[in-house]
């Protein structure tokens, strides 16, 4: 029997509920993607991104707590997340972008 991705540390409900409605459905299976394309996996499937649940995520694949994350490392992952973000949503205009930045736009997912 496959490992819930709660197995993972720092993956609670909210995010386990997130993991499976973006069909991903085990421990292995988050471990064989890995955190970017699981994250891409989250935001495709509606999830608003938010970068502490992405370094969280990013810090449980490799064991350590969430906060463990600083300096120079949070620094790059903050870059790497960024370029996620960007990367989902190639066709938004500047004030769609905005709007989606301060919370008014609602993913057409949960619209």
């Amino acid at each position: 029997m496959a490992a819930p991705v709660t197995e993972i540390h720092n993956i609670g409900p909210a995010m386990a509920a997130g993991l499976t409605a973006a069909g991903i459905d085990s421990a292995e299976q988050l471990r064989d993607m890995g955190a970017d394309a699981a994250y891409a996996r989250l935001i495709a499937a509606g999830t608003r991104p938010h970068f502490i649940g992405y370094y969280a995520l990013v810090m449980g694949l490799q064991g350590r707590p969430w906060n463990d994350c600083k300096g120079a490392e949070k620094t790059a992952l903050r870059a790497r997340f960024d370029a996620l973000v960007a990367g989902s949503r190639p066709n938004r205009s500047a004030i769609d972008a905005a709007l989606d930045e301060i919370g008014v736009i609602v993913p057409k997912s949960r619209a």
